[in-house]
């Protein structure tokens, strides 16, 4: 799958203290919303839900941010995930 790698340059002082000026990574994936529903099920928080059915943000274990888009045209907005907030930073 894709891998997109991004970096915070000058560094950004309104970052959350645990930021380590690293931007994050990105992976493409196939249905936004089955592959949010498995990582909630499995005890990930979802930081961003796919509200627009497009794109989700997630933290890894060592708190890195993680972006989730949907590969090709965005899903139509469905629920859960349309009317839930977000959670934390992302």
């Amino acid at each position: 799958c894709p891998v997109e790698l991004t970096w915070n340059w000058d560094g950004d002082p309104g970052l959350p203290s645990d930021s380590r000026h690293f931007g994050h990574l990105a992976y493409e994936v196939d249905d936004i919303y089955a592959t949010c529903a498995h990582l909630q099920a499995n005890g990930v928080t979802i930081n961003r839900p796919p509200r627009d059915g497009r794109m989700a943000f997630v933290r890894s274990p060592d708190n890195i941010s993680v972006e989730l888009l949907q590969k090709g045209e965005a899903k139509a907005p469905a629920e859960p995930w349309s009317s839930m907030g977000n959670t934390g930073h992302w």
